[in-house]
């Protein structure tokens, strides 16, 4: 009588383990697969988190984030275009609060309609009083105070900016020195001040 080889045992010994522990492959069309611990999906932006300051559009390698800034209406748009994302997760990394986007599990993101795979943020923009120029979102100069803390009561125009409740009645000749300026401007104003000239 011939012995069965070794090979034979091995195939009979994974049969008789499936046959009791179940199969080894997902039943992806009937079952969502759930991904690794560490898959990179969807980026998520988090609303609550993230303040519209553009530096994820800013490293993002196939432009799949755009910042749209309107200065007519003081709104600044975020858009994350997932037809064009590559899932490198540079938005998580570079972000600066480190929590305003994160790589989700979600892969499946095939769809007939590119307008649907779309997700966006508006933010309220900070102007230059002086020239019209952008300074900022609104949100990033509050997370810009929480951050600094007590540090930042060095920079009176910031907490000005932050606390609106805050009243100042500067003189006719310094109507500006106490208001949130673009670097710019600032420069001209702390010029003026201080010799009293213009630059």
């Amino acid at each position: 009588m011939r012995l069965p080889c070794l090979f034979q045992l091995r195939v009979l010994k994974e049969a008789f383990t499936a046959l009791f522990k179940g199969s080894y492959t997902s039943k992806f069309p009937f079952e969502p697969l759930k991904p690794a611990p560490k898959f990179r999906g969807r980026p998520v932006p988090n609303e609550e988190w993230c303040i519209g300051c553009g530096a994820c559009a800013e490293v993002c390698p196939p432009s799949a984030i755009e910042k749209i800034d309107d200065p007519e209406t003081g709104k600044r748009k975020i858009t994350w275009r997932y037809d064009k994302c590559i899932f490198c997760g540079q938005c998580e990394l570079n972000c600066t609060t480190e929590k305003g986007v994160h790589l989700g599990d979600e892969y499946d993101l095939a769809t007939f309609d590119r307008k649907s795979s779309r997700d966006g943020l508006e933010f309220e923009l900070v102007m230059c009083p002086c020239c019209g120029d952008i300074i900022g979102t609104k949100k990033h100069i509050l997370w810009l105070i929480r951050k600094l803390g007590p540090l930042a009561y060095g920079n009176f125009p910031l907490i000005l900016a932050g606390y609106p409740s805050l009243q100042v009645k500067p003189s006719a000749d310094r109507s500006n020195l106490f208001s949130l300026l673009c670097p710019k401007c600032r420069r001209e104003v702390l010029l003026f001040d201080e010799y009293g000239k213009e630059t």
